[in-house]
């Protein structure tokens, strides 16, 4: 099997430019994140509308959470979306409750945050050769 060399996200074009504007932390649910590492490649993949990879970074560190709202005593206003949209982006989420059960005990939902370096932006979105799910899929070379 190739190697894992990063990842990929969809994110909606409303919030996409944020990350070429000085925002570079990246918050959603844990999904597609055991096997990153600092230095692995994070590529934009612009959903809803002029979709494909606009851009890329390098990860520098992955941190996961119970409580994302926590993220921002960490990272401020680095965080790409506002608290207030962020509030809006979990309860979407709860609706789904996918947080898992152990020993009959509901286990809280892991929220990750991924600190980006090096943003670049392509001149043109790039088409994707397969579909990018919501939950995001690992890149390998």
């Amino acid at each position: 099997m190739s190697e894992i060399v990063g990842v990929t996200y969809p994110i909606p074009k409303q919030f996409m430019d944020r990350f070429f504007k000085g925002k570079d932390v990246f918050v959603k649910p844990a999904t597609v994140w055991k096997q990153l590492k600092p230095g692995m490649k994070f590529v934009f993949y612009q959903s809803r509308e002029d979709t494909g990879f606009v851009g890329e970074a390098k990860i520098k560190r992955v941190i996961l959470s119970e409580d994302p709202m926590k993220l921002y005593e960490t990272y401020g206003d680095r965080i790409f979306l506002t608290k207030d949209e962020l509030k809006e982006y979990i309860k979407s989420q709860e609706r789904w409750k996918s947080g898992w059960k152990s020993r009959g005990q509901q286990k809280k939902k892991l929220w990750m945050a991924i600190e980006l370096e090096d943003i670049k932006k392509y001149d043109k979105p790039i088409k994707p050769k397969r579909f990018v799910p919501v939950g995001g899929q690992y890149l390998r070379d």
